[in-house]
């Protein structure tokens, strides 16, 4: 085991419907390089994956969302899913969580459908990312920079399109959870830092 993240403490924000490869893959190579992930939910008890086009696998709850703390966490990951996306950023609860990981500049990785938790907590506006062919126009009317390319890393902020592109998401997703809090909200950019 590597210790790149050793002491870091990553926040992964998901419930029914989360795409498999997008939460298992990434959580393994945080816990791989001494990450402490914990999996945090809407939902208590279990939440169950989607896997291409059927129900998979069920992952454990550690952390209630009402009861989790953004201040207890270095970065914070969103795995993708259509459902899992769709459900996340319609609680109020779970939009703030991520609000406040973009207020503090801490690093945040989304991939696939992930970044319309981004949109809707106002955190796309002047970023440059990419994300699931289909969310193209929904992140350029929020103001994004959209780009299709494999992973797409601004000031923190890493994309990826889809589960295909796991490795390179997880490469540039542990260098900058390791690079740790970068321009936080105050800065001169809109959206993200601003």
């Amino acid at each position: 085991m590597a210790d790149k993240l050793k002491n870091t403490r990553v926040a992964i924000l998901a419930t029914d419907g989360f795409e498999r490869a997008e939460l298992i893959e990434p959580r393994k190579a945080l816990d791989a390089e001494g990450a402490e992930t914990k999996v945090i939910s809407p939902k208590s008890g279990q939440i169950k994956a989607w896997e291409k086009d059927h129900w998979g696998e069920t992952v454990r709850v550690d952390v209630a969302l009402e009861q989790a703390k953004p201040d207890d966490f270095d970065a914070l990951l969103l795995p993708g899913g259509v459902i899992n996306a769709d459900s996340i950023r319609m609680e109020p609860r779970a939009v703030e969580f991520v609000r406040a990981f973009v207020t503090a500049g801490k690093p945040v990785a989304a991939i696939c459908h992930a970044p319309w938790i981004l949109i809707e907590a106002d955190a796309v506006r002047g970023r440059k990312l990419t994300s699931w062919p289909s969310l193209k126009t929904d992140l350029k009317n929020a103001g994004a920079n959209w780009v299709d390319e494999q992973v797409v890393t601004d000031n923190g902020l890493v994309t990826s399109r889809k589960p295909d592109d796991i490795p390179a998401f997880n490469k540039k997703m542990i260098e900058e959870f390791g690079e740790g809090v970068h321009a936080p909200a105050g800065s001169n950019r809109r959206g993200w830092e601003s």
